[in-house]
């Protein structure tokens, strides 16, 4: 398994780490009107899947910005941004900063994604920061486990890996 910091301190993740090469495992998360998304519900695009702890941070925020205005420039490429905020605290956030296409969805109500993807952090029932670039037959193409949870991602290699993949 990938080895955590958040804020220096070591984290446990619970589930199963995914590797490049890999076929993406299936979750369920809500989005900001509750319903189900699932990764079936993007089949056929190239998914960034972009998983910050918190979307009311200045990095995750952050993160959630630089990949959507990287991304919109990419044809057949759709942005998740998954966090275990709330539903309804993810939508605030886009409706005060004036994002309309950020998709944000949580996996507070049973940590699907973080088990599936090996990014639930035992300690604090939060998502570790992590980037997933999945193609459209459902392949993993890029993976990074960063390193230390408040850190930023690498966003040019996650945006080069969604060029390449198909």
């Amino acid at each position: 398994m990938a080895s955590i910091t958040f804020k220096n301190n070591p984290v446990t993740l619970i589930g199963n780490e995914v590797n490049v090469g890999d076929q993406a495992p299936d979750f369920t998360v809500l989005s900001n009107d509750l319903s189900p998304v699932t990764l079936a519900n993007s089949k056929g695009k190239v998914r960034i899947i972009s998983v910050v702890p918190s979307i009311d941070t200045g990095v995750c925020d952050a993160q959630t910005r630089r990949f959507n205005e990287d991304a919109s420039n990419l044809s057949n490429v759709e942005v998740l941004t998954i966090s275990m905020d709330l539903p309804f605290a993810q939508k605030r956030w886009c409706a005060s900063n004036g994002l309309e296409n950020v998709q944000t969805l949580s996996d507070h109500r049973d940590a699907s994604f973080g088990e599936a993807y090996g990014v639930l952090i035992k300690e604090l029932r939060l998502l570790a920061r992590s980037v997933f670039v999945v193609d459209s037959n459902d392949k993993v193409t890029y993976v990074e486990y960063v390193s230390e949870a408040t850190n930023h991602p690498n966003y040019e290699a996650a945006i080069e890996a969604a060029k390449t993949a198909q």
